[in-house]
């Protein structure tokens, strides 16, 4: 199996191609400024907005498989364009593509989102994602779209978000409710859909929903921190998704990878 994953240097995109050479797989990672930092990995130079040069990487890598993680908030030509961009070139090399999307595209409800539900963007990334997940499955209806939440995991920026919040240098919302997921459980769950013929959008996320406060708690309790300093407020007046709940019944009942609900993944870090 020969894979290219676009967005290699990013949180997912390093844990994507470590388990895809652990595999035995041929992988290839692209990064526009950083670095993959993979052993076995091949790296590739990209941007994703430039159409042309997606469609040149593709036609030289000719990959069976294309995961594709890239993004970057507040700009929605690599959120969204670049999506499409790479959705053309997959689609054109005949490549199957595995979409890494985002629970940002619903506006929030107390009722879980299941798999087909339709976005609902209230705010400019949330519509970047639900753009770009437009331009896969109209250019591509045979790719796959994971609709995930949160990634947890060593290095992870929501985890750094509540380290930050716990120091007064940041603010987490105590109504803002996400199902987060550990990187590699996400990994792993990408890699088993590249051999699937799995289409259109699939939730792949943890079974609990906890809010980003009371993540912060959880953090502090497991690295030994005072959480007295903990800065919170509420998301009113603000232009955010509140209750976003993914239901991964089906993505659960599909995989062999088993999705841990951030509970557990905490009780595992403390040795309990």
């Amino acid at each position: 199996m020969r894979v290219l994953v676009v967005g290699g240097s990013g949180f997912l995109g390093r844990e994507v191609c470590g388990r895809a050479v652990a595999r035995g797989w041929s992988v290839v990672g692209t990064c526009h400024s950083g670095e993959v930092g993979v052993a076995g990995v091949e790296v590739r130079r990209l941007d994703v907005t430039d159409r042309a040069a997606v469609v040149d990487l593709v036609t030289a890598v000719r990959p069976d498989a294309v995961v594709a993680t890239p993004y970057r908030y507040g700009d929605w030509a690599v959120t969204a364009d670049g999506a499409a961009h790479v959705a053309y070139a997959a689609a054109r090399a005949g490549a199957r593509l595995v979409h890494i999307s985002s629970d940002a595209l619903h506006a929030g409800r107390p009722e879980a989102y299941a798999d087909d539900d339709p976005p609902t963007p209230i705010f400019p990334y949330g519509a970047a994602k639900a753009a770009a997940e437009t331009a896969v499955r109209v250019i591509d209806p045979e790719a796959v779209l994971v609709r995930t939440s949160l990634i947890l995991g060593e290095g992870s920026k929501q985890i750094q978000l509540c380290r930050d919040a716990l120091a007064g240098r940041a603010t987490l919302f105590t109504d803002e409710l996400r199902c987060p997921i550990d990187v590699g459980d996400l990994a792993a769950a990408v890699l088993e859909l590249v051999g699937t013929d799995v289409a259109g959008p699939l939730n792949v996320a943890g079974p609990d929903a906890v809010s980003r406060a009371e993540l912060g708690l959880l953090v502090a309790r497991r690295e030994g921190i005072d959480p007295a300093g903990l800065k919170t407020t509420t998301g009113a007046g603000v232009a955010r998704p509140t209750e976003v709940r993914l239901d991964s019944f089906r993505a659960a009942s599909l995989l062999r990878t088993r999705l841990r609900g951030v509970s557990e993944l905490f009780a595992a870090s403390t040795g309990r």
